[in-house]
C-alpha cells in the first residue's frame, strides 16, 4: 500500500470583510519548498463558489491508494483540487466499488454539482480513492 496520506485539519477561514476562501490552482499543489501534493480534498462547499474548499484537508500524495478512506473521511469530501499532470480517481463504495470518476488536473469546488450515476452526485460519496501524477 502507498505511503499513508497525510491528513490535515484546517480551520475554517473567518470571513475578513466578506472575503472567504477559494479553491486553490493545481500549480499550487506542487510547491518548490515541500513535497508535490497529487490533490487535496476538502470537508465543505458552499454555495458561493469563493467560499468553497473551506474547512478540513485531506491531503493526497502521489502515488497514494487507499480503497479505504482515511478515519473520518468516508463519504465526506466536498470539494477537491488535483495537482497539474496528476490524476485521481475514486470510488463511491469502500474497497473501489460502486461507480468510480477520473478528475484530472484542476479544481472542483462543488462536488455536488458533477453527476454520479442518473441521480446522484458526488458530494459526500468519496469512499476510496487512487491518484497518480506524471
Amino acid at each position: 500500500m502507498a505511503a499513508l496520506a497525510t491528513v490535515t485539519v484546517v480551520a475554517a477561514l473567518a470571513a475578513l470583510g466578506g472575503a472567504g476562501a477559494q479553491c486553490p490552482s493545481a500549480a499550487s499543489l506542487s510547491p518548490s519548498d515541500g513535497p508535490r501534493l497529487c490533490a487535496r480534498l476538502y470537508a465543505d462547499d458552499s454555495p458561493y463558489y469563493e467560499r468553497c474548499c473551506e474547512g478540513a484537508v485531506l491531503e493526497v500524495a502521489p502515488g497514494d491508494d487507499f480503497p479505504y478512506m482515511p478515519l473520518g473521511w468516508a463519504d465526506r469530501a466536498s470539494s477537491l483540487v488535483v495537482g497539474t499532470r496528476c490524476q485521481l480517481t475514486v470510488w463511491s463504495r469502500a474497497g473501489k466499488k460502486g461507480k468510480s470518476r477520473s478528475f484530472s488536473a484542476g479544481a472542483v469546488p462543488r462536488l455536488q454539482e458533477v453527476k454520479r450515476g442518473l441521480f446522484g452526485n458526488w458530494n459526500d460519496a468519496i469512499s476510496g480513492y487512487y491518484c497518480e501524477c506524471k
